[in-house]
């Protein structure tokens, strides 16, 4: 996928660099509008995103936990999933070599710059001019799956297990967003096999989030908020502190880490699928003043040559097709060179009503 070189961003802080120089100073260009503030927006620790228990889903009592899952896809587009089949080890195997990555010296991480109008490597990502709020975070992005999207020379060789530890990870989350688009296709009553035989071979690419403690959190945000343009993303975040926001009924809603589960989310890409019935959800992270945070997010998607549009099954007389047809490649072009806002990504694809 080619992208846009000639993007002129401004300078870029390393945000952990400028964190150990001058701990208490947010530079400007990081904090944001008042409407945008996490001081400023409606936050309920109340609710708590629905927990599926992967195993469940296998036995005799299978129905019920689809039921769960129906209601999770409908009523929040996110989830946490336990027993997923991942092992334990591997998971703290996989935090443990991207934190060390991220505790190298930095003229270790600039030997894999990411470079303004891309979308890999290390750096920040979506900043496409000088005037645009930046994320208070530090991150390693990568394409994973298939071999063409790879950029060999972007995956570290420090720590020396990196890329064998990212490698026997990336493979089993592939099986386990295979195995969740299978109960999903189960949810919406058609054939199980559905997104996984129209998704060819799938993309996967994976990000990792460094978010270093920040002086002032109520100013700034680590991630702006948006929605995933993948079918589903799977994301493992430390224990160490809540920073993941999922936005229901116009309130932002904390995700409690849970220790070896992970976060699943609907994209923008199932959406377009579903006609609508299961939608993907605006997040952000926020920031901690005391404490890093650290996430292994992975983006799963059909192949870039796929057409996608409403399955016939999930339009009807009275849920008429919402969504055009088109290219996955294209709408993935679109997505990664815009910044994050939202869900307004997602008008590329949508069909104009008509009043």
């Amino acid at each position: 996928m080619v992208l846009p070189s000639k993007v002129k961003t401004g300078h870029l802080d390393d945000i952990q660099e400028l964190r150990r120089v001058q701990p208490s100073v947010v530079p400007e260009r990081y904090v944001r509008k008042n409407d945008e503030q996490p001081a400023q927006s409606m936050v309920c620790t109340s609710l708590e995103v629905p927990v599926i228990n992967m195993q469940n889903l296998e036995g005799d009592c299978g129905y019920q936990e689809l039921a769960r899952l129906t209601a999770a896809c409908q009523d929040w587009g996110f989830f946490q999933v336990m027993n997923h089949g991942i092992e334990e080890g591997l998971l703290d195997a996989m935090e443990a070599v991207a934190r060390e990555f991220f505790m190298l010296p930095l003229e270790e991480k600039e030997k894999y710059p990411l470079a303004p109008g891309t979308i890999q490597g290390y750096g920040h990502a979506f900043v496409f001019s000088e005037e645009q709020k930046l994320d208070w975070c530090n991150m390693l992005a990568l394409g994973v799956e298939p071999a063409f999207i790879r950029n060999p020379k972007l995956w570290p060789t420090k720590p020396e297990n990196f890329s064998e530890t990212l490698e026997l990870y990336s493979a089993k989350v592939r099986s386990l967003c295979q195995k969740l688009l299978a109960h999903i296709a189960h949810t919406l009553g058609i054939s199980s096999d559905t997104f996984n035989q129209m998704f060819g071979e799938a993309v996967q690419a994976v990000r990792i989030n460094y978010y270093p403690p920040c002086a002032r959190p109520d100013l700034v945000l680590g991630l702006s908020s948006h929605s995933d343009g993948s079918a589903i993303t799977v994301l493992q975040q430390d224990t160490a502190c809540v920073g993941l926001q999922v936005l229901k009924d116009d309130t932002w809603v904390p995700v409690n880490p849970l220790p070896h589960a992970l976060v699943i989310n609907i994209g923008d890409t199932l959406e377009v699928l579903t006609n609508g019935k299961y939608k993907s959800v605006e997040h952000r992270a926020v920031t901690n003043q005391d404490r890093e945070r650290l996430s292994i997010v992975t983006f799963y998607a059909p192949s870039y040559d796929v057409l996608l549009g409403p399955l016939p099954e999930l339009v009807t007389q009275n849920e008429p097709t919402k969504y055009k047809t088109y290219n996955h490649g294209e709408y993935s072009r679109h997505y990664v060179t815009n910044r994050l806002q939202g869900k307004k990504t997602l008008e590329f694809a949508k069909i104009p009503t008509i009043n």
